[in-house]
């Protein structure tokens, strides 16, 4: 049987780091799709660790050391949260190659075992089914009607997941590439 967006289930994941660095994970999203309907949200703040951050970061998202100095390190979560993974085909980000680098680097770091599914990236899936100017997840959500608050994981993530369900659904073919 072939895989389409209504015979698959994969997790949406987007992260917000401290500084460029990929173990410094301060805030995670994740976002569960199944048959093509969300399923199940997490947004969790994650204490990295290096207590500077980055100014440049800091304006992106907001997140300051004094909002996540009591929050649990990345190794300490990833075991409330690893079972989203469980039964996933893919997993999406929205530029999945730097999602992907901070969840290999963070589950290394922590000793972890990373998900074994292949990465969709939604910044490549929108090229290739939308004519648009910009691929950037603000453009795109605006271009669909999917409403955002950028730079904060749980909305990236629920946003790039509502994309991979658009833009998987327009484009079948895209999914074979992975799968």
């Amino acid at each position: 049987m072939a895989h389409t967006i209504d015979n698959t289930r994969f997790v949406a994941i987007d992260f917000e780091t401290a500084d460029p660095k990929r173990d410094s994970a301060c805030a995670v999203g994740i976002v569960v799709v199944d048959k093509g309907e969300i399923v199940e949200r997490e947004y969790r703040l994650i204490r990295p660790p290096r207590k500077k951050f980055n100014p440049y970061c800091v304006r992106v998202h907001g997140i300051y050391w004094e909002d996540v100095c009591d929050e649990p390190s990345f190794g300490e979560i990833w075991p409330e949260i690893e079972h989203l993974f469980e039964g996933a085909d893919f997993l999406v980000a929205h530029n999945a190659a730097f999602d992907k680098s901070v969840l290999n680097t963070c589950c290394r770091e922590a000793g972890c075992v990373t998900p074994a599914q292949p990465f969709l990236c939604t910044v490549q899936l929108s090229r290739k089914t939308w004519e648009l100017a910009c691929n950037k997840l603000n453009a795109v959500c605006d271009y669909l009607g999917i409403a955002l608050n950028h730079h904060h994981a749980g909305s990236d993530a629920e946003a790039c997941a509502l994309i991979a369900v658009n833009g998987l659904r327009e484009n079948p073919a895209f999914l074979r590439k992975i799968l």
